[in-house]
């Protein structure tokens, strides 16, 4: 605390702040700030689509990779084996120099078998991917989906590190 050098009682009241404890404090929370805030950016980035979808306004001229419910695959008509995917896509000339691709997956497809159509879809040249969806999808029930997000528990909480 404060010494204080002269006449006067001791009840004199000292107006002067004693800044060591202060510092102290700021600094334990500095450090601890500078420990934590690393930690708080692990998860997967994403950019969510919104809720609204704006329609083609051509999709018959649009090239789409079709993935049916038994995963059978289809370049706008033609039927194409899952084998020869990559070297349809590399030889399409429309790919080749458009470099985009619309691709239309039943939605009850796992997750995996779509990620597998992007990642063949960009590893042949494709620079821009988008999906297309169903308008009319928007009016599907969302509270039966919260009843079975309940009911499997917190797997769908689970986030993978991008390190």
């Amino acid at each position: 605390m404060g010494m204080s050098v002269g006449g006067g009682s001791d009840n004199d009241l000292n107006a002067e702040i004693n800044v060591t404890p202060l510092v102290d404090v700021m600094l334990v929370l500095l450090v601890i700030f500078m420990v934590t805030a690393p930690m708080l950016n692990s998860a997967v980035d994403l950019d969510l689509p919104e809720g609204e979808v704006t329609t083609l306004e051509d999709p018959d001229s649009k090239l789409i990779l079709s993935i049916g419910k038994n995963k059978d695959l289809f370049l706008g008509e033609t039927p194409v084996p899952w084998t020869e995917l990559a070297d349809k896509l590399t030889t399409n000339r429309r790919i080749q120099t458009e470099r985009e691709l619309y691709i239309e997956a039943d939605k009850n497809l796992p997750y995996g078998v779509v990620v597998k159509a992007m990642a063949t879809a960009k590893n042949a040249g494709v620079v821009k991917l988008m999906m297309v969806t169903d308008p009319n999808a928007a009016s599907d029930d969302v509270t039966q989906w919260d009843a079975e997000a309940a009911a499997a528990g917190n797997k769908g909480k689970k986030r993978r590190n991008r390190n």
